[in-house]
C-alpha cells in the first residue's frame, strides 16, 4: 500500500523506498523541513512512480530491487542506519545514486540535497518510436503521433535522436524553421528548464516543438543531453515523442529506459519480422512496457495478430498503405487528413497512452 504525506509542495513528491523504521522517520522529518511531499511506497514500485518523482530515496535492498526493474535516473539517495556498509556502497553505486548518507546523523545532508530540487509537475509522458527494420516507418508514425497530440491542445515536444536520419524538422517541412539544435543545446548540471527549452525550440503551430539534429551534424546528442530533454519535457506536464534509431546505442537505451511506453513498427513481411525480431529483443531489455505497430500493405497476407504473433509483443494498431505519404513529403512535410492510415493509428496511440496516463491539456 502506498502513503502519500501531504504537504504545501505542489511538486512532484519524492519516493521513498526504506524498510527502517527509525531510518523512515528521519526522512519523514528532513521532508518537514524542506517542506516537501513524500510517496512512500512498497517496491517493487511502477516505472511511471519512478520516472516521476523529484527525487529518490531508498535504502539498500530497495536499490537491488529497482537494478532489475527500473532505469537509471537523476537525484537518487541511498540511506541507511549507521556506517555505510560495503553492501550499501555497491548497491549504491549500482543504481548510480548520488550519495550514501547516514540518518539520522547525515540528515543535514539530506535537507541539502533535497531543498536544492527543480519544481516541477512531472505528470508527463514519455512515448518512444523504434523502427523494427529499416525504412519501416518509425519516424512517420512518431511525428503524426505527435501531430494529433497537439491538434489535441496537448503540449507535446518531438525528439529526434538519429543524427543521422533526414530530422524530424524535414519530415514536418520546418527546417528552415529559427529555434535550438542538437549541437547548440548546452545541458549544465544535468538539467533544463522546461519551459526556457521549449521557447528556444522549433514550433509546428501552437503545441508542438520539435528537438532534431542540423543538417551537418553527424555526432548526435550525449546521453546527458537526451536525459536532460526528456526529463523537461515530461516536467511540462504534456506528451514528449522520442524517435528512437533501431541500432541499438547509448542514447537510443537512455530514451528506451526513460519512456512510459515504446512502440515498435514492423511492415507486415516476412523480411521485416524477422529483422524486427532482434530489435524487439534489444527493446524488451530496457522496457517491459512494448507494443507494436503493423504497418501494410501485406503483400503475403500477414495479419497485424500473426506480427505480433512472431514477435511476441501486444499489438497496439495496424496501418493500412499510405500510398499518398512519399509524395506528400517530397511537397513539403507531413500533414494529416482525416482517415488517413496515419491519423487513425496515431489516434489509437494516443488513446493506449490516455487509458494509463494521460498527457495534461493545456488552455487553448
Amino acid at each position: 500500500m502506498n502513503t502519500t504525506i501531504n504537504s504545501r509542495e505542489t511538486g512532484a513528491p519524492i519516493l521513498v523506498l526504506v524498510d527502517d523504521a527509525k531510518v523512515l522517520a528521519s526522512v519523514r522529518r528532513v521532508a518537514a523541513a524542506v517542506d516537501r511531499c513524500l510517496d512512500e511506497a512498497e517496491h517493487p514500485v511502477s516505472r511511471q512512480q519512478w520516472n516521476r518523482a523529484s527525487a529518490v530515496v531508498l535504502d539498500a535492498s530497495a536499490a537491488r530491487d529497482a537494478l532489475t526493474r527500473s532505469p537509471k535516473r537523476t537525484r537518487v539517495f541511498l540511506v541507511c542506519d549507521g556506517t555505510p556498509t560495503v553492501d550499501d556502497w555497491k548497491s549504491a553505486t549500482a543504481i548510480g545514486a548520488d550519495s550514501v548518507l547516514s540518518l539520522p546523523e547525515e540528515e543535514n545532508a539530506l535537507v541539502a540535497v533535497l531543498a536544492d530540487h527543480v519544481d516541477v509537475s512531472g505528470d508527463g509522458t514519455v512515448v518512444s518510436v523504434v523502427g523494427g527494420c529499416g525504412g519501416g516507418g518509425a519516424s512517420a508514425t512518431a511525428a503524426a503521433v505527435a501531430l494529433t497530440s497537439a491538434a489535441r491542445h496537448v503540449p507535446t515536444l518531438l525528439v529526434d535522436v538519429d543524427a543521422l536520419g533526414s530530422g524530424a524538422d524535414v519530415l514536418l517541412g520546418i527546417e528552415t524553421t529559427p529555434g535550438l539544435r542538437w549541437g547548440a543545446l548546452t545541458v549544465e548540471g544535468g538539467r533544463l528548464a522546461p519551459d526556457a527549452l521549449r521557447d528556444a525550440l522549433p514550433a509546428k503551430g501552437k503545441f508542438l516543438r520539435v528537438l532534431a539534429s542540423s543538417r551537418r551534424e553527424i555526432d548526435g546528442p550525449t546521453v546527458t543531453a537526451v536525459r536532460a530533454v526528456l526529463d523537461a519535457g515530461r516536467s511540462s506536464g504534456g506528451l514528449v515523442v522520442c524517435d528512437v534509431p533501431r541500432h541499438p546505442s547509448e542514447v537510443g537505451q537512455a530514451a528506451l529506459e526513460m519512456s512510459d511506453l515504446v512502440l515498435v513498427v514492423v511492415p507486415a513481411t516476412v523480411a521485416a519480422c524477422v529483422a524486427a525480431e532482434k530489435v524487439g529483443a534489444w527493446v524488451v531489455r530496457h522496457n517491459s512496457n512494448v507494443g507494436l505497430v503493423v504497418r501494410g500493405p501485406a503483400p503475403g497476407g500477414l495479419r497485424g495478430a500473426d506480427v505480433a504473433d512472431m514477435l511476441g509483443l501486444p499489438l497496439t494498431a495496424v496501418m493500412r498503405g499510405h500510398r499518398s505519404l512519399a509524395p506528400m513529403l517530397e511537397r513539403g512535410g507531413l500533414e494529416l487528413t482525416r482517415g488517413c492510415p496515419l491519423s487513425a493509428v496515431a489516434t489509437a496511440v494516443l488513446d493506449a497512452v490516455e487509458s494509463g496516463a494521460r498527457p495534461r491539456r493545456a488552455a487553448a
